[in-house]
């Protein structure tokens, strides 16, 4: 194009009376900047929608935003400036981002969720940053933001929902894929996203002073705009939330839906209140209306009640009756036209040269100046006279017009809603006519499954019955068919015999005609030969005439013969025939038979692979049920975990909280007793065995949690309780066994937490053994022990009891014994042999008498401090008694302890020589120290006895049985050593001299070093003994005795 060549364009200009109409305009005439590409229009009413200013977004800003997605099929250009905007340092142009970018979601091209799933992190950080601010839009914010995450995620993880959430009943149920458990986790999901659009309902609301008009102020509605779109949002996700539960519950239990139901009520009544607060907002009332939810909410558990459930209709007035709508161009056409019609008209009255040629008096039809003038002037007042008219029809027609506008506005709302309701209507009734048509295909499945199965069983029985009917009549056949073969076979026999007969005829006339040629021929040569003897000839002529009249008759009556054998041969053929018919005929009944039965197993075949396929369905949904209930059993088992990890990880922290404090300087000062820890360490042993129990009880069975959980809480209590008394007890110790304590504290408490961190971890979790815990308890008892006062181990008043225990414990250990050596004895019966048994019964027997002996000795003991107790106690109870003497009890209570000691280790040794593991000498000196033991006893009961009493002379009896016991056990010990001993002596007879005296050298040595070593033992035997004497009389109280 050369520069000096004009182009039209058509471009956008401003009327006087401020209407926007398009009019030409040349190239250069264009100024710079008047065009703008989309992308560029997109970037200017991005920044002006989203902007710090406390106002709504526009709506032609937003529009013009939703159009440049459509344009470019992404959000490419919207991301690309959002980028560039601080929206973590003002929360107003955060507000109205979220706004924006929530409208571009519902109305802007599909590919604005796929551009946006890579902004969903920086949208999470800047919720958590703007929920920090407690006050003005930082709640808001953050909380619109987690919507629109929300809405993020639920329409990458559904594809088939639309950003605006418009679907059809049969989208929604393909949304499912017809299963359940798709509809279950698609209700859940969209309860999570209606209650995000509540919460937002609920911020705004609780944002604004409602005691004002804050919805006709600015920064009202600045706030209020967002609504919008969630009311939209909501409208659809309660009427889709509505059917999907009357969905589930015509598949699922309704037990297993009352979380949902409980869910859904009160998500209900939310959006009721808010929908109603809503619709009394002026702000609200003319850019939308808001549906009203009915009084009630649906009941689910009546399947009918879907009929009566009204889906909600948003309607939006169109966007012409919007303040910031652009304005209409109508009006612009009218004027033109207007314009145009006047200036034809004028044209045509005055004619089209007048304005060119004023002066042309010629053509005035002999008008004059004057008349001219006046007549122009009168037409100049009625042309401002049409004109004013014409201006007051204008303003009149655009006003109906936008009223019309407005009311075909409105029209065109309700008939969409009427649409939208006949539509919704129309998918009900389809769907209740789709869900009839299935109920009464499920009715005339069903029936016809019980008719085919009646049916089947009918003719099942029917063709048992004519299957046995079928298999006699066969049987029947059958023979019937062998006798006709037989008599076919007879049959054929005779007719065979006849034809034979037959032939034999046949052949003997032949043979006689033969034989009358012969005899002719003979006759002529006869007559020709012999003329002389023509007598003789016609005599023999005559003979032979008469032999042949003769051959004649019998051939006559040969042929007879053979007619009648002919006539029974033709009979016999008949009934032959008839047979064969017969048979045939049997042939095809038993054909048509087998066609039957075959038919009749082809029907059972196909009946067994019905009632197959029906079997395979009922597995399949089975199955599905056991899957469901796995599920819901892990889920119930991640929940019990975590309320067990709960558990454990407070526990922990107690008793970190313990082990803290024992290095708090604060601590030192807290002193404690040694009495008041064991008895917090005997309380904290036995709640290890009871979680111990529990502990096993829950891997066995996870359900049983609830009996663990206690069990923990106590646990870490009475372990920090411990820690603390201990450390507390250590204060006031020796040095010492003090920081030993400390230090078995501390462990302790680490063992303790170590075990309640591997119970946090589900894989360690069966690994968790506390018996760690339960040793160091027993060492910080055992010090416990050791720091008690000797002279309070056992208190006066308990003395008493204290003798009955140790009486009745040395009888049970007497009892015990005695029982072990019968044990041992038939064990030895049973595996041992020769010498070996005889020694062993020997051994055994010996002691059982004495285990017997000394049963006897410790009753009559018994016997004798009962006597001794109730003569000397007067008016006092026994266990004043026992204290006032307490010496006497002590002393009786160690006597009946060494007694119940030396029958145990008796009973040992006498083991170990049985098993050969052992020595003759052990068992000796075992006994030896029963007889010093029970003497002791006889000793401290003789004390206080008196010398008369006849118990006492029982208990001296008992003693001396004791002793002879013992003398019997030490000789048959001894009797046993010499017999084994003889058994084994060495045979030298074999031997060299030199083998004879070098055995003799190694025996000195070895007398000398068991010389030496007796030597020693019994240097340490009396130093042993000269220890115990003294431990005893501390233990007895002699040195004390002494000093008085």
């Amino acid at each position: 194009m050369s520069p000096g060549s004009s182009r039209t364009w058509w471009m956008p200009t401003t009327s006087q009376k401020g209407i926007q109409q398009w009019a030409p305009s040349s190239w250069h005439e264009q100024r710079p900047g008047t065009w703008m590409g989309p992308s560029h229009r997109q970037t200017v009413s991005i920044n002006k929608a989203i902007n710090a200013q406390e106002v709504a977004v526009k709506e032609k800003h937003a529009r013009t935003c939703i159009l440049g997605t459509h344009h470019e099929k992404g959000a490419q250009t919207f991301w690309s400036v959002v980028n560039r905007l601080p929206l973590s340092g003002n929360a107003v142009l955060c507000w109205k981002f979220c706004h924006v970018f929530h409208k571009l979601l519902r109305d802007g091209h599909s590919n604005v969720l796929k551009d946006s799933m890579r902004y969903k992190n920086e949208l999470s950080d800047m919720s958590r940053m703007w929920g920090h601010l407690s006050e003005g839009y930082g709640q808001l914010c953050s909380i619109y933001l987690k919507l629109l995450r929300t809405k993020m995620e639920f329409h990458s993880k559904n594809p088939r929902f639309p950003g605006n959430l418009q679907m059809s009943d049969r989208q929604l149920e393909e949304a499912g894929e017809n299963d359940v458990n798709n509809f279950f986790q698609l209700t859940v999901e969209m309860f999570d996203y209606l209650e995000c659009e509540l919460n937002l309902f609920q911020t705004v609301f609780s944002s604004l002073d409602m005691s004002r008009s804050v919805s006709v102020t600015a920064a009202g509605q600045c706030r209020l705009a967002p609504l919008i779109q969630v009311i939209l949002d909501c409208s659809h996700l309660y009427d889709y939330t509505v059917k999907l539960l009357f969905k589930l519950h015509s598949c699922l239990p309704a037990d297993t839906l009352q979380g949902h139901r409980d869910r859904f009520l009160e998500q209900f009544r939310k959006l009721k209140d808010l929908f109603y607060r809503s619709s009394n907002l002026q702000y609200f009332k003319r850019l939308i209306q808001i549906p009203q939810l009915p009084e009630n909410p649906p009941n689910f558990l009546r399947a009918s009640a879907l009929s009566e459930h009204i889906s909600p209709v948003v309607v939006i007035p169109a966007e012409a009756s919007s303040p910031d709508s652009e304005p209409i161009t109508d009006l612009v056409e009218m004027d033109t036209a207007s314009q145009s019609l006047f200036d034809n008209k004028f044209d045509d009255i005055f004619g089209s040269s007048f304005s060119s040629d004023p002066f042309n008096f010629n053509s005035q039809n002999g008008m004059n100046k004057d008349d001219k003038d006046r007549l122009i002037e009168r037409l100049y007042g009625e042309i401002a006279a049409l004109k004013e008219e014409l201006e007051n029809f204008k303003a009149e027609s655009a006003r109906g017009m936008v009223q019309l506008r407005g009311r075909t506005s409105e029209l065109e709302a309700e008939l969409a809603e009427q649409r939208h309701l006949k539509q919704q209507a129309q998918d009900e009734s389809e769907f209740l006519r789709a869900e009839l048509e299935e109920l009464k295909k499920q009715r005339e499945d069903t029936e016809k499954a019980q008719r085919s199965l009646t049916e089947i069983e009918r003719r099942a029985q029917a063709n048992e019955q004519r299957y046995s009917k079928l298999k006699e009549k066969y049987s029947e056949l059958v023979q019937n068919h062998a006798d006709l073969l037989r008599k076919n076979a007879e049959v054929t026999k005779q007719v065979t015999a006849a034809r034979q007969a037959q032939g034999d005829v046949e052949r003997e006339k032949k043979e006689l005609e033969d034989s009358f040629q012969r005899v002719s021929e003979q006759a002529q040569r006869k007559s020709q030969e012999q003329a002389e003897v023509l007598d003789t000839l016609k005599r023999e002529l005559a003979a032979s005439r008469q032999e042949m009249q003769v051959l004649q008759g019998t051939l006559e009556s040969s042929t007879q013969v053979g007619a009648e054998q002919s006539t029974r041969i033709a009979g016999l053929e008949q009934e032959r025939d008839s047979l064969s018919q017969a048979a045939e005929q049997h042939r095809e009944e038993m054909a048509a038979l087998r066609a039957e039965l075959q038919q009749l197993q082809d029907t059972l075949s196909h009946e067994q692979e019905s009632s197959k396929m029906e079997l395979e369905t009922l597995q399949t949904q089975l199955k599905d049920k056991e899957s469901r209930e796995r599920a819901l059993q892990q889920r119930l088992d991640e929940e019990q975990f975590a309320l067990l990890q709960g558990t454990a990880r407070e526990a922990e922290r107690m008793v970190q909280d313990a082990l803290s404090r024992l290095e708090d300087p604060a601590h030192i000062s807290c002193t404690g007793s040694a009495d008041c820890l064991l008895s917090r360490t005997l309380a904290a042993s036995e709640c290890v065995e009871r979680l111990q129990d529990a502990h096993s009880k829950y891997l066995s069975n996870h359900g049983a949690v609830g009996s663990l959980l206690p069990c923990l809480a106590l646990f870490a209590h009475l372990v920090s309780d411990t820690l603390l008394q201990g450390s507390a007890t250590s204060h006031v110790a020796p040095m010492e066994p003090a920081d030993r304590l400390l230090e078995m504290c501390k462990q302790c408490g680490s063992e303790a937490v170590s075990y309640l961190s591997t119970l946090q971890d589900p894989g360690t979790v069966e690994g968790a053994d506390c018996s760690l815990v339960m040793t160091c308890l027993g060492q910080i008892s055992a010090i416990g022990e050791e720091l008690r006062p000797r002279g309070l181990d056992i208190k006066q008043e308990e003395l008493g009891d204290l003798v009955d225990k140790e009486m009745a414990a040395t009888a049970a250990a007497i009892e015990t014994a005695a029982a072990r050596i019968e044990e041992m004895l038939s064990k030895a019966r049973a595996g041992d042999t020769g010498v070996k048994l005889e020694v062993n019964e020997r051994i055994l027997g010996s002691c059982t008498g004495l285990m017997q002996a000394i049963h006897i000795l410790v009753l009559a003991s018994k016997d004798l401090q009962r006597e001794i107790v109730e003569s000397g106690r007067g008016a006092a109870s026994p266990k004043e008694f026992y204290a006032k003497n307490s010496r006497w009890t002590e002393g009786l209570i160690s006597a009946s302890k060494a007694v119940g000691w030396g029958a145990t280790v008796l009973v040992d040794a006498a083991d170990l020589v049985v098993q050969g593991k052992g020595t003759f000498e052990e068992l000796m000196v075992c006994s030896r120290e029963i007889a010093a033991s029970t003497a002791q006893l006889v000793a401290a009961s003789k004390v206080k006895a008196d010398k008369d009493s006849a118990n006492l002379c029982k208990l001296q009896q008992a003693s001396r049985g004791v002793n002879q016991a013992t003398a019997s056990v030490v000789a048959s010990t001894k009797a046993g050593k010499s017999q084994v001993e003889e058994k084994d002596s060495m045979d030298f007879s074999s031997m060299t001299l030199t083998q004879i005296k070098r055995q003799e050298m190694d025996s000195q040595v070895r007398v000398l070093e068991l010389e030496n070593q007796l030597q020693k033992e019994r240097q340490k035997l009396g130093e042993l003994r000269k220890k115990h004497y003294e431990l005893a009389g501390v233990a007895e109280g002699w040195e004390e005795d002494a000093a008085d």
